[in-house]
């Protein structure tokens, strides 16, 4: 989704990592040093031991801080949110990340996040303001009644996404139909179906890039489908 969208070229795009696996940089082939994560680390160090400046507020420190662990690229900007670690509440923390997040991304035309394939994040509302939620969905019951529980706890926490759509990853031809089916069941469109695409594995082994696939991919081919039909490009 990142790659066609870049290329494209006609929008502010800011892609966030926000899985703390953190491997959306690895895939795009972007080195990165610093991740949010890190910095609030070190905040809430810093705040233990008295050691904040006192013409400072702790959210223009970590609103600094944050803004240094964006990486520029030609085409977009990558923040890799990361793990926090050690003892202790972060609640202080996180709610100061989530007032400089929703300052941050206003200043792009787009924000793309990637999300681990859990609800935790929906329970503590880092998704709000979201227009439109995917959930990843392969062949597998297991997927469809992840996404059947999401769409619940959405409505639960009071979450309003403008829309959420189904994408079908990696499945087979002949599967399809019955994808569609199971879309049905949870109540949720499935708005577009990738393929088995044998670039995507090479790429992998070989750590190249994604953003490197070429444009006849299957891959690519089916996600400018899916953009067209959910109305990004």
């Amino acid at each position: 989704m990142l790659k066609v969208l870049a290329d494209l070229n006609n929008r502010v795009i800011l892609a966030v990592d926000a899985d703390p696996d953190t491997n959306l940089a690895d895939v795009l082939g972007i080195p990165v040093t610093k991740t949010v994560g890190m910095v609030a680390n070190k905040l809430k160090k810093d705040i233990e031991m008295g050691v904040i400046p006192p013409s400072m507020t702790k959210k223009d420190i970590l609103e600094s801080k944050v803004f240094e662990t964006i990486v520029e690229t030609p085409k977009f900007d990558l923040l890799i949110m990361g793990r926090t670690e050690g003892e202790g509440c972060y609640c202080m923390v996180n709610n100061l990340l989530t007032s400089i997040l929703d300052t941050l991304t206003q200043n792009y035309d787009l924000t793309i996040m990637d999300m681990e394939a859990g609800l935790e994040h929906l329970s503590r509302r880092t998704d709000r303001d979201v227009d439109i939620m995917i959930v990843v969905v392969d062949a597998s019951r297991l997927s469809f009644e992840t996404a059947k529980r999401i769409k619940e706890l959405a409505k639960e926490v009071h979450i309003d996404f403008k829309k959420i759509y189904l994408i079908g990853n990696r499945v087979k031809p002949e599967l399809e139909n019955l994808m569609l089916k199971k879309a049905e069941e949870v109540g949720l469109e499935i708005v577009g179906i990738i393929p088995q695409d044998d670039n995507l594995s090479q790429y992998d082994l070989k750590g190249e890039p994604l953003l490197n696939l070429p444009k006849n991919s299957l891959a690519v081919q089916a996600m400018e489908k899916i953009l067209k039909q959910i109305g990004l490009i």
